[in-house]
């Protein structure tokens, strides 16, 4: 069965916006406003953008992704809402990322349709092969670096990422703890690039260091 169309993200659209996905975290940003935050992270080359904040409801997600899409869609990067399929369709995100605790990934294509962008978090060979079946369109993997963001996070080893990347033909990002001195665990583990959080949001200067993660990644053997 030939792949799901997806609107103006193509498969390979949305592995090249693999290289650095920049995930929010309001709890860093001292007073500044996310979307003025995410606007910084595109100027600085930011690939890919994921609204996450977990004490936010549904109504507030979707307000707040209004402020944050249009600045998407002139920068023509995919602007994804974590968990929250409801919030995704308000709001006309381009796509949900869903944890193995979240919405199923299966849901979330029903919900969404077929154009939609569908990531899916996982920790083991045998969860992203699940989710490859069960159409998500890339994974993201971690916690690679202990991080505080997700103190609960399952932590993985460079090897098992490895081993991810081989058993799937989707894009893979890595997440957890990635700054600019930690990234270099993803060199040569087949992944696409790396997922970041207060790498970019608790930075002072949100441009500079987006530059200075992108400027790495791209010297680095990802997969491309």
């Amino acid at each position: 069965m030939p792949a799901a169309q997806r609107g103006p993200w193509t498969p390979e659209d949305i592995r090249r916006g693999m290289l650095l996905y920049a995930v929010t975290d309001s709890a860093w940003l001292h007073g500044r406003t996310l979307a003025s935050c995410v606007r910084e992270a595109l100027a600085g080359g930011a690939t890919f953008v994921q609204l996450r904040e977990k004490h936010m409801s549904t109504d507030e997600l979707v307000e707040e992704a209004k402020t944050i899409l249009p600045i998407c869609r002139e920068a023509r990067v995919p602007f994804l809402i974590d968990d929250d399929v409801e919030a995704a369709r308000l709001v006309g995100a381009d796509g949900v990322h869903v944890g193995q605790s979240d919405t199923a990934c299966a849901e979330a294509r029903r919900i969404l349709g077929p154009d939609a962008i569908v990531g899916v978090s996982a920790q083991t060979v045998e969860q992203a092969v699940a989710a490859e079946r069960a159409g998500a369109d890339y994974l993201g993997v971690g916690a690679l670096i202990p991080t505080p963001t997700k103190p609960d996070a399952v932590d993985v080893t460079r090897e098992e990422l490895a081993r991810i990347c081989r058993a799937v033909k989707i894009p893979v990002v890595g997440i957890g703890g990635l700054h600019l001195s930690t990234i270099d665990i993803l060199d040569g583990t087949g992944a696409a690039g790396a997922a970041v959080v207060s790498a970019i949001f608790a930075a002072e200067d949100i441009e500079r260091d987006t530059r200075e993660l992108a400027d790495k990644l791209s010297r680095m053997a990802l997969a491309r």
